[in-house]
């Protein structure tokens, strides 16, 4: 591998929260776990929530359970992955890292299920 990876990290972040603040904040923790090995190993690690969330915020949108969410969380990461080049997928129910796996299996990405499996940048 030469150049490097934009890598979507998926895996819950809503699911079985109930909307809660602080388990979304630990689920999110959970996903950023994962960020810095992927930089580690050479590649551009993404989270959806981190350009979700802040577009949510500008449209008027205090928190994942407003309406207009649904309009915002799920249609971010579809077009992140327009830019990726793989997903590493995190344990865990989630129906939107299922939808993540999905388009990009459909558009011929890679999908990890543990960092150690990503390759590394040749240096």
């Amino acid at each position: 591998m030469t150049r490097p990876m934009l890598i979507l990290i998926a895996g819950p972040y809503r699911s079985g929260t109930g909307d809660d603040p602080d388990l979304l904040a630990r689920n999110l923790a959970r996903l950023e776990e994962a960020a810095w090995p992927i930089f580690r190993a050479g590649h551009l690690p993404m989270i959806g929530e981190w350009v979700a969330l802040p577009v949510l915020h500008g449209a008027g949108g205090s928190n994942v359970g407003d309406p207009i969410a649904q309009q915002i969380m799920y249609p971010t990461a579809e077009r992140l992955l327009a830019h990726c080049d793989a997903v590493l997928r995190l344990p865990g129910a989630s129906t939107g890292a299922d939808q993540d796996v999905a388009i990009a299996t459909e558009r011929g990405l890679p999908i990890y299920h543990r960092v150690a499996d990503i390759p590394p940048l040749a240096s």
